[in-house]
């Protein structure tokens, strides 16, 4: 059965529209997305913006698209620079540390890390090579301190991403920092001349020592990676204004060409309905999560459910247990899946199950369909209570149940939940071991006593005709 086209909404247009790639002759698709600022450790606000750009790329892939992605790290910007100097440790040495964190934090999540994380200090000749080229064509300057500004009055369409009114905004001045409210509105900064605050933080240029800002790394970037246009640009929706505006506006002034065909923005992650901030103290890493008990594949899941990527979702602790309890489900309907399958080989033509086809053709609706993730969780745990109940009345052969762990892959495969890692630790083992051998020599008594001991440490003990099977409590 051919699946849909995949849809998804477009920032730029406000309406949900198809993937039609620049390469109109095959199925190559360009995604650039804005990578991390490397100067703190990521918060989980952060991190719902990257899981939802991972079930992008997997789904992308899953609709028979070749995705080149490449993500860049901000390492040097004002906040980058300002936590080097506190550190007392130079710019590189700095950034490295959090640009590991950020990937130790990515795998515990199970992202697939882009094959291209250009760090932005990588990448300054192109930079400046792009700065030039919009001094020539007059649509930016270099001001009387030093610094390169571009000239939002060079650009009309300055505004068309966020919908902006220039006219009811304060507009004319420059503004010179990194990042700025809208109420900011002026040309901005391309270079940033040196000042003794930054240290040994600049690099030669024809207008002097200085830096790049924070805006010009991602254009220059992305062409120098992807070419002049890509298709797809993704981020969290806080960097519609400034950083993406200014993204447009400085690459379509250098090149006349449309810079993105689709934008791809994820919605804010609140915390027990309020914004993140550290004033609250509500700003949790994945490190936070972890250490309250939970695992990354229960924050994971949390991450991608819940509330579609375009719509603000709500973080609680209750939604963490909801989380766990979730997975279990799923993870128990998978090992009756596996078990039945393992009865015997495929026969009366079980192998072409009609719960699974028609599972797999739900599921590919609902993803082409804005990647609507809770749909398609929706008709699993619809599939989960059907094929439990035919399962409790053995009306499943193993075939079928091939069928339906080969539709449970299918899915994963853009869920990215994978399996449970169940570490035992060694005292219940232990106790794991002893309880065998209770039971070995039929003194239940023993066994029971063994049971509850397990139990207070938090595990569960299922006894089934193949010996005992270790639970997470």
């Amino acid at each position: 059965m051919p699946r849909p086209p995949l849809q998804l909404f477009n920032s730029m247009t406000r309406a949900i529209e198809p993937i039609v790639p620049l390469d109109r002759a095959g199925k190559r698709l360009s995604l650039y997305v804005c990578g991390p600022t490397i100067y703190n450790y990521g918060h989980i606000g952060n991190f719902r913006t990257y899981v939802a750009v991972d079930i992008l790329r997997r789904a992308l892939r899953h609709f028979d698209f070749e995705v080149d992605h490449v993500m860049q790290f901000t390492d040097v910007d004002d906040k980058t620079i300002r936590g080097a100097h506190e550190k007392g440790l130079p710019l590189k040495e700095f950034t490295a540390i959090f640009r590991q964190a950020f990937l130790d934090d990515a795998k515990t999540l199970n992202l697939e890390v882009p094959p291209r994380t250009p760090n932005a200090t990588d990448h300054i000749p192109a930079m400046v090579a792009l700065i030039q080229k919009l001094i020539d064509k007059k649509s930016a300057y270099v001001s009387d301190d030093g610094s390169v500004y571009f000239r939002i009055a060079s650009f009309p369409k300055y505004g068309c991403l966020c919908h902006l009114d220039l006219s009811s905004l304060i507009s004319g001045a420059r503004v010179n920092q990194d990042e700025y409210e809208k109420e900011g509105v002026g040309d901005f900064v391309l270079w940033k001349k040196w000042v003794p605050a930054d240290g040994d933080v600049g690099w030669d240029s024809p207008w002097g020592k200085g830096r790049p800002g924070w805006h010009i790394e991602c254009s220059a970037l992305s062409m120098e990676h992807l070419g002049e246009q890509i298709d797809l640009h993704g981020g969290g929706t806080d960097l519609r204004f400034p950083h993406h505006e200014n993204e447009i506006a400085q690459s379509e002034a250098a090149t006349g060409l449309t810079f993105v065909r689709h934008w791809f923005h994820v919605e804010h992650l609140l915390v027990d309905g309020q914004k993140m901030s550290k004033s609250l103290g509500n700003m949790y890493t994945v490190r936070d999560v972890l250490a309250r008990g939970y695992t990354g594949r229960e924050l994971r899941y949390a991450l991608l459910s819940g509330a579609n990527y375009g719509k603000n979702l709500n973080f609680t602790w209750q939604g963490m247990e909801d989380a766990k309890t979730a997975l279990h489900r799923i993870d128990e309907w998978r090992k009756r899946v596996r078990d039945k399958a393992a009865e015997g080989p495929p026969s009366d033509g079980a192998a072409s199950s009609l719960p699974a086809q028609e599972f797999v053709a739900h599921c590919d609706a609902a993803l082409a369909d804005n990647l609507n993730i809770n749909g398609a969780l929706g008709h699993l745990f619809e599939l989960v209570r059907q094929t439990n109940g035919a399962l409790d009345k053995a009306q499943i052969l193993p075939g079928e149940a091939r069928a339906l762990a080969a539709a449970w892959t299918a899915l994963d495969s853009i869920l990215g939940l994978g399996d449970a890692t169940v570490v035992i630790p060694v005292e219940v083992q232990t106790l794991l071991d002893q309880r065998a051998e209770a039971r070995k020599a039929k003194n239940f008594a023993k066994s029971d006593e063994l049971r509850q001991a397990i139990e207070d440490l938090g595990w569960k003990v299922k006894d089934t005709p193949k010996g005992q099977e270790l639970l997470p409590g």
